[in-house]
């Protein structure tokens, strides 16, 4: 088997980037070794690592074990991986699975709750980590998997499952009795995702964006109406809750300034533009949190086919919204990594690295 390698990024400046090379790992009982095979890149992994401190998303693949040292980071990925050597029953080599994945050739997982949708990783350093982020989805057993579709879910289905959640949170709060939800970064994949699952069941969606992304962002219908972030102050003055995806403090200034009492709700979602904004908003948006609770109100099924259903409706419109862009080996990661996180990705592009 070839030797395996790791891309990383310093965590004091995530545009310094590093590749090493090392032996491909080898196994002890109860481990299984996965090669990385095909992943996507957008804004949200660049919010892995601007959050990976603070929400404890560089745990996920110390990076020590792979010959780097602590200043260095692996920015969680979503993709596809293939089995290549295990020894637990039921996780058999050729096995095709979908999960949270490292920059790197190999990862070694220690699959706990095998069943016929896959497994969990219960590796001593992730088990204090959330765990919908250490489960892997077999293909053959996800009801949500399509072969003609994998890079649409490499793309969107993390995004989808945190536009899904964050919807059905707004829904669950009976929209915060707001009668506008105002989504900033309205042209990102987790902004127009979470609209295109709220559109028409309530308050008056408006994005925010900006006037490159203008165009696209009307064009894609899911909205009823959008603005560029200099024009806030032609929102209409009503009660209004913001999903801010975007991290601009000045966005948020300019709403509180111009709606006063009538901006009832303040929500974080996540970092497009890199400025942590947990500490100004009133409440951060987890998905995990959301998913416990409806796991408790659906079941495990109830959720999944709930997520299913939607995930179908989705994918029917979004492949005509998106031009996906596969390029291939760790030196085509370390470029879309840069370019993502300089923001020069157009927002319909999707980018895939086959590795």
């Amino acid at each position: 088997m070839p030797a395996s390698w790791t891309f990383a990024v310093a965590r004091d400046d995530l545009s310094r980037t590093t590749l090493v090379e090392g032996a491909t790992p080898t196994l002890a009982d109860g481990e299984a070794l996965l090669r990385v095979d095909r992943v996507g890149l957008t804004a949200n992994n660049v919010t892995y690592a601007v959050l990976g401190d603070s929400m404890r998303y560089w745990q996920f693949f110390p990076p020590g074990p792979r010959g780097l040292g602590p200043q260095w980071g692996l920015p969680p990925l979503w993709g596809f991986a293939e089995v290549v050597e295990s020894t637990v029953d039921g996780v058999t080599a050729g096995q095709r699975v979908y999960g949270y994945l490292p920059p790197a050739g190999h990862l070694v997982v220690r699959p706990d709750r095998v069943d016929d949708s896959g497994f969990r990783d219960a590796s001593g350093h992730r088990a204090d980590l959330p765990s919908p982020y250490n489960v892997y989805r077999a293909t053959a057993g996800d009801p949500a998997y399509r072969e003609d579709q994998e890079d649409l879910l490499v793309l969107f289905r993390p995004l989808f499952f945190t536009s899904f959640m964050l919807a059905d949170q707004v829904v669950d709060n009976d929209f915060y009795g707001a009668h506008s939800l105002v989504l900033s970064s309205a042209s990102s994949k987790t902004a127009y995702a979470a609209a295109f699952e709220l559109h028409g069941r309530g308050p008056r969606l408006v994005g925010l964006t900006s006037p490159g992304n203008l165009a696209f962002t009307r064009s894609l219908g899911c909205y009823d109406d959008v603005l560029t972030y200099d024009d806030i102050d032609t929102l209409a003055a009503v009660p209004t809750a913001y999903l801010d995806l975007s991290g601009a403090p000045a966005t948020r200034a300019a709403l509180r300034e111009h709606l006063g009492d009538r901006f009832v709700r303040d929500v974080a979602v996540g970092l497009t533009t890199q400025t942590p904004n947990a500490d100004a908003a009133g409440e951060v948006f987890f998905a995990p949190v959301q998913m416990r609770k409806r796991r408790q109100d659906w079941g495990r099924d109830g959720l999944d086919q709930r997520f299913t259903d939607a995930w179908q409706r989705f994918t029917g419109v979004v492949s005509g919204w998106l031009d996906v862009r596969v390029d291939a080996g760790h030196d085509a990661l370390r470029r879309a990594w840069s370019e993502t996180l300089a923001g020069r990705t157009p927002p319909r592009v999707g980018q895939i690295v086959q590795l």
